[in-house]
């Protein structure tokens, strides 16, 4: 009895059949699994998740990041001009020492002006003290760095008299890693500038 055999053919379409199939179904896979990846990562980006103390995992809903960027930011520009502008004889090199780790070189040549002027010498010598009592500040988050604009309001108390100043101030912030407790807000204030200097008339 002869054996049969198929048509060779036959044999290499099916072949090819068989061959297409498989890499179809492996694209097709691929595709769904990149797709699933990307649904869950941003899925993830929007949630973050806490541990109580107990071991239970909590799921968080995070805020908006631009509206969390504009009150760090604000935060870390108030608090730099607290520090660099509210000082007094006992206690200007801490707030300083703080005030410098909030910004770059452009901070420091401000510094650097001011000791050379005396300015710090004076609150020793005649015991000034610099309040901060009011920072109003414009900020543009559109685009990094994102630029500022701040007006400082502080008072020079010479002992009986006090004087009243306000300061006009520009410059720039740039994300940088944070640094607890230094630099908890993970920004660098670049291109500082005293824009403008002036006597306030005493309030009634």
């Amino acid at each position: 009895m002869k054996t049969t055999y198929k048509n060779i053919t036959d044999i290499l379409r099916l072949n090819r059949f068989i061959v297409l199939a498989v890499v179809s179904l492996c694209l097709l896979t691929s595709g769904l699994s990149l797709g699933l990846l990307y649904h869950y990562q941003e899925k993830l980006l929007n949630a973050a998740f806490a541990i109580q103390s107990d071991g239970t995992v909590l799921p968080l809903e995070l805020v908006d990041q631009r509206e969390n960027r504009e009150v760090e930011a604000l935060a870390h520009i108030e608090r730099f001009h607290r520090l660099f502008y509210g000082i007094d004889g006992t206690n200007y090199r801490a707030r300083l020492e703080k005030a410098l780790w909030l910004g770059d070189a452009s901070v420091d040549a401000v510094y650097r002006q001011k000791r050379s002027d005396g300015v710090y010498n004076r609150l020793l010598q005649f015991s000034l003290r610099q309040e901060v009592v009011q920072v109003d500040i414009e900020l543009n988050l559109d685009q990094e760095p994102y630029s500022f604009r701040a007006r400082t309001v502080f008072e020079v108390n010479r002992g009986t008299v006090t004087d009243r100043y306000q300061l006009d101030t520009s410059g720039e912030l740039v994300p940088v890693d944070r640094n607890f407790p230094h630099n908890a807000h993970g920004l660098l204030i670049t291109n500082f500038f005293e824009d403008a200097l002036r006597k306030l008339e005493p309030q009634p």
